[in-house]
């Protein structure tokens, strides 16, 4: 029963965040046609990117996610947000914003996000070929320190990720309320009384991570327990 409770806890940990911010970004999309007289989410972005004189950074619509593309200098939105005239979409796309002027920028945490991005891509490789030859080496060699120090590997390459999610909380949070929010209130972009209900949205925009930082910390951890057995 215990470990039930647990076990229950943990998973509450980890999708609770995710919910919360699908709950916050569906709410605002009402009223639809908000900011129709002002643009869309796309729109805003595109005007948003000229007042910093980042004209090089394109706006595009994708279906895999917002995100800002630091490689081909883009900032990508849902057909929601790019299209949209919601709160939220106005909001979202001044948040994938403040990711382009980070990179502008050239700040220290958004550029070791991006180096890290990489090397956790060739580390969550090694760490997957590791952990599935680990078996197959303690077979052939008969020797449990072989098998140990596969997955020892593969538990290092795996600690790549973990720390890219670390490091990506900050820099999430400072897109939100270091450049979006600064952006939108000074700017004057927002209706009289939708800036408190634009910091949730900002605040949701940040936490996208977080189930993600929770999920690879608890696969981290198990993989540490079995290196101590």
């Amino acid at each position: 029963m215990f470990w039930i409770v647990i076990l229950l806890i943990i998973a509450i940990c980890v999708f609770l965040p995710g919910l919360w911010v699908k709950h916050v970004m569906e709410k605002y999309r009402q009223p639809a046609d908000r900011y129709r007289k002002q643009g869309s989410g796309g729109e805003l972005a595109r005007h948003l990117l000229d007042s910093f004189g980042l004209s090089i950074v394109e706006v595009e619509e994708t279906s895999a996610g917002d995100h800002y593309d630091p490689v081909a200098k883009a900032v990508r939105l849902t057909p929601d947000n790019y299209s949209g005239y919601s709160l939220t979409a106005v909001t979202v796309a001044a948040h994938e914003v403040g990711h382009a002027i980070q990179d502008s920028r050239g700040e220290s945490l958004f550029l070791a996000r991006q180096k890290l991005v990489k090397a956790a891509m060739v580390g969550e490789r090694i760490a997957g070929m590791m952990l599935v030859a680990a078996p197959l080496v303690l077979m052939l060699t008969r020797l449990p320190q072989a098998g140990a120090i596969m997955i020892m590997i593969g538990v290092v390459s795996m600690a790549l990720s973990t720390l890219v999610h670390l490091v990506t909380l900050p820099v999430e949070f400072d897109a939100s309320y270091g450049k979006a929010l600064p952006i939108l209130q000074k700017g004057g972009y927002l209706y009289d009384g939708d800036l408190e209900h634009a910091e949730k949205i900002l605040k949701a925009a940040a936490l996208t991570y977080v189930a993600a930082s929770l999920t690879s910390l608890l696969n981290l951890g198990r993989w540490i327990a079995v290196l101590r057995r």
